[in-house]
């Protein structure tokens, strides 16, 4: 197996007689790696699934119900916010954070398709 990057593309490459390859868009490569990490950490996990199963929250809420401090807490809705994962909606002096369920779609089907790939043959 071999990897080279070039300034716009990342190119994997296995050597097979057919001589097989895929190539990825690298921003794309890093985006997708971002947003990966950023809902595999384990307590960001555990607050997807908190949002999921109460749809919206305070940052307040979330981190009474995880028992964690308010600072971890916003740190990691930060992460997920930028990951576009959650979404904030301001209701009086009280911010909401909800599953943003349309761009997870996104991301299902996207891990989706990568792993359905087809490789390009040279």
């Amino acid at each position: 197996m071999h990897s080279f990057l070039t300034p716009e593309k990342f190119v994997f490459s296995k050597k097979s007689e057919a001589g097989t390859f895929a190539v990825f868009d690298f921003d794309v490569l890093k985006k997708a790696f971002f947003v990966l990490r950023s809902v595999s950490h384990p307590l960001r996990k555990r607050m997807l699934k908190l949002l999921d199963e109460h749809k919206k929250l305070t940052v307040t809420e979330i981190y009474i119900k995880l028992r964690i401090e308010q600072s971890v807490a916003s740190q990691h809705l930060s992460v997920l916010r930028e990951a576009g994962v959650v979404k904030t909606q301001r209701e009086g002096k009280f911010i909401f954070y909800s599953l943003n369920t349309s761009r997870i779609a996104e991301i299902a089907d996207s891990i989706e398709k990568l792993a359905h790939a087809k490789m390009y043959h040279v």
